[in-house]
């Protein structure tokens, strides 16, 4: 007896350090967004950026914590659409396989994950202070809701949603919120020329942008291997090391596939193409990065690879102004993502990965994009073309983050 009590409470503590380890690699995620979008935004908008990036991580765990987590799974009827707004952090369940307390670090760097998503596509005239108050919003109600629908027990659960570490539910969802900003925002300045033309606007540090990128595919081991939820037994572990093989697997191939169609579609090796080909490729194998054989998430990674370099361009010529490509490989590869799932997954059919889909870009697109509105039409979401011009940083933060190499341009 005495054995097998010390068995449970050692699985139990490997278990939560799994939990804990996991959310730091997603929480570490933070600061590739960080990077990955001040090296593609002009030097004049980095401060902001940051500053975004780094308050709405804040705001994200806040939030979560009042409110977003009681919504999403505390005291939830099975396969319902209405969560019950339960009282957080009860006793401790028997028989639990970790603590409360790591479940809830889990699942709220997760949330800051889906905000992220929406910085990078609106930056560069958006205000400050409007971003941070649609972050308060997103991440107590609009986040939680869908999650409560999915991961939380609700009636896209129990219809077979399949979404194993949230390609839809976080990725597809940022997308989601970003496109219904971006919306009714409009582009930025001399992005698209008089005659339809497109002008590109370079950021201003691609070493910045490839290691953002690097952080971000390091702490998607977390973000997928902790998605297993244990560790502590021969299954388990067996299941997390293939996950990281498929995950980094994934994100290889997309990298390799975008470069591939860059060089036989321009002719050139486009850096911010290819980081985002890895990106896609880590954002598609989200949804199932356990069910494929390696040789399956290579592929699912080369052709999320090719479709991001596809959908940016796309996007630009119907005028969306997406200034990182995050639409793109949050939403068109979080969907496709999903919608792969079924070929090596047998639980999961096309009909409910569709309905999952629809349902979560619908609710987190429509409820966006009526807050984006009630901003827009109140105090306004956008800096003036003279504030534009000058830059974000000068405007909403009053410190450049290149003092000695200020542009205006």
């Amino acid at each position: 007896m005495e054995l097998s009590t010390t068995v449970t409470e050692l699985r139990y503590a490997l278990d939560t350090f799994f939990f804990l380890i996991s959310g730091a690699l997603v929480m570490w995620m933070a600061a590739g967004f960080a990077m990955l979008e001040a090296g593609l935004v002009r030097s004049k908008n980095t401060t902001e950026i940051l500053t975004k990036n780094f308050c709405l991580y804040a705001i994200a765990c806040t939030m979560y914590l009042i409110v977003g987590y009681n919504i999403m799974y505390v005291d939830n009827g099975e396969g319902g659409w209405l969560p019950s707004f339960g009282a957080m952090f009860g006793t401790q369940a028997d028989g639990a396989d970790h603590s409360l307390e790591s479940d809830f670090f889990f699942q709220v760097v997760f949330v800051a994950t889906a905000m992220s998503v929406v910085s990078g596509a609106v930056a560069e005239r958006m205000k400050l202070w409007v971003f941070l108050i649609f972050s308060v919003v997103l991440t107590a109600v609009i986040y939680p809701i869908e999650g409560y629908w999915t991961w939380g027990g609700g009636f896209l659960s129990a219809a077979g949603f399949s979404d194993f570490a949230g390609s839809g539910i976080v990725h597809m969802a940022g997308a989601s919120a970003a496109l219904a900003g971006v919306l009714l925002l409009g582009a930025r300045k001399g992005k698209y020329g008089k005659h339809g033309e497109i002008l590109p606007i370079p950021g201003s540090n691609m070493p910045l942008a490839t290691l953002g990128t690097f952080i971000l595919w390091f702490g998607w081991f977390g973000f997928n291997g902790g998605s297993q939820l244990m560790v502590s037994d021969f299954e388990n572990a067996t299941a997390v090391g293939k996950i990281f093989l498929n995950t980094n697997a994934a994100a290889a191939a997309g990298a390799l596939a975008a470069l591939a169609v860059c060089k036989t579609t321009w002719g050139k090796a486009d850096l911010t193409m290819i980081l985002n080909g890895a990106l896609a490729g880590l954002v598609a194998i989200t949804a199932d990065p356990l069910s494929p054989s390696p040789m399956a998430a290579v592929i699912i990674g080369v052709i999320a690879g090719a479709v991001v370099v596809f959908s940016i361009v796309g996007l630009d010529k119907l005028k969306i102004d997406d200034p990182v490509g995050a639409i793109s490989v949050h939403g068109v590869c979080g969907f496709f993502g999903l919608m792969v799932v079924p070929f090596s997954n047998g639980d999961a059919s096309f009909g409910a990965q569709l309905l999952g889909a629809a349902v979560i870009f619908a609710w987190v697109f429509g409820a966006s994009l009526a807050v984006w509105a009630i901003l827009k039409y109140t105090i306004g979401i956008r800096v003036s073309e003279e504030e534009e011009m000058a830059g974000m940083d000068l405007h909403d933060c009053g410190i450049d983050a290149y003092p000695e190499f200020v542009s205006v341009k």
